[in-house]
């Protein structure tokens, strides 16, 4: 079952990598305002690095410091990466790493562009899964991820990875979906609903277990209070967790609708996951994504002598 949903997560955010989605479009930098960007920061990288897939902003809690070297875990087109990459300045450096070839190609493009034609000169992106990461033990000062770890089928060898990578002391700063209840039966077993970012996610106290059994101390996850519904500012798709607004009886409610690809603006082939995403939206149109997940904040510390 891993397998098959790391295989339809490859391809759905692949799809999201070749949609053209940017922050010229208004949907989707709303979205990324409504869950923490200024306009400052969307206006000082390319617009191509911005397609709606955020759940908060990692970078405005890092508390990054020149010189460090900090690493994003799914850093699709760069978002988070160039945030970084002005924080740390020259003499530091800010590494993506993504599983997909499209994300990681449009990552690069975008990175020798940068948003004023010189390109950025100290960023790096690789092609990895977030549990075997390709980087040297002890080697990070902050690592930091935008929804996404909900995604990994191996949450507690994720947890492992970074605290194999970070310094003693170095820090985690993760935005993340994380279950306030459990789901029901039929949407935590759907495929789709894990692509999606529902499926996938743990609840908080596990998160905090986790971190904790992998060697990390002054764990919090905090519940943003976020609205997911801002989603659904993004018109004609439905994303990484992303609802459209569908009308139930006399209640207007905003509910994850996967049919149409994570973020993409309009029907995706996958293979013959196709039909997945018409039997998800069937299924999805019974539940409000609120009453189950929130946006968190995930804070942890590497101890000292791990």
């Amino acid at each position: 079952m891993s397998e098959k949903i790391e295989q339809a997560v490859r391809s759905k955010y692949g799809s999201v990598a070749v949609s053209n989605l940017s922050s010229e479009m208004g949907g989707v930098r709303a979205v990324a305002e409504a869950f923490g960007y200024t306009e400052d920061e969307l206006n000082s990288i390319p617009a191509e690095a911005n397609m709606g897939l955020s759940c908060g902003n990692p970078t405005a809690m890092a508390h990054l410091k020149e010189g460090e070297v900090v690493v994003d875990l799914g850093s699709g087109g760069g978002l988070d990466v160039f945030l970084a990459a002005q924080k740390v300045g020259s003499a530091g450096k800010a590494i993506g790493i993504d599983m997909t070839p499209e994300m990681i190609e449009l990552a690069r493009r975008n990175a020798a562009r940068g948003n004023d034609g010189k390109g950025y000169d100290n960023v790096e992106f690789h092609l990895a899964t977030i549990d075997k990461l390709p980087l040297a033990d002890n080697s990070v000062d902050c690592v930091i991820s935008n929804c996404v770890i909900n995604l990994a089928t191996d949450k507690p060898a994720v947890f492992r990875e970074i605290a194999r990578v970070l310094k003693p002391g170095g820090r985690l700063a993760v935005s993340d979906i994380a279950l306030k209840q459990e789901l029901p039966a039929e949407l935590g077993s759907d495929l789709m609903a894990y692509v999606g970012c529902i499926a996938g996610a743990i609840a908080v106290e596990d998160y905090k277990n986790g971190l904790s059994e992998a060697g990390f101390s002054g764990v919090e996850v905090i519940d943003t209070k976020s609205d997911l519904n801002a989603y659904a500012k993004v018109e004609n798709q439905a994303g990484c967790c992303s609802p459209s607004m569908t009308q139930i009886g006399s209640e207007s409610k905003s509910l994850p609708m996967l049919d149409s690809g994570c973020c993409a603006p309009a029907p995706i082939s996958i293979g013959a996951e196709t039909d997945l995403h018409t039997d998800l939206a069937e299924l999805l149109r019974r539940y409000n994504v609120n009453d189950y997940a929130a946006s968190v904040r995930v804070f942890a510390v590497k101890e000292t002598g791990k």
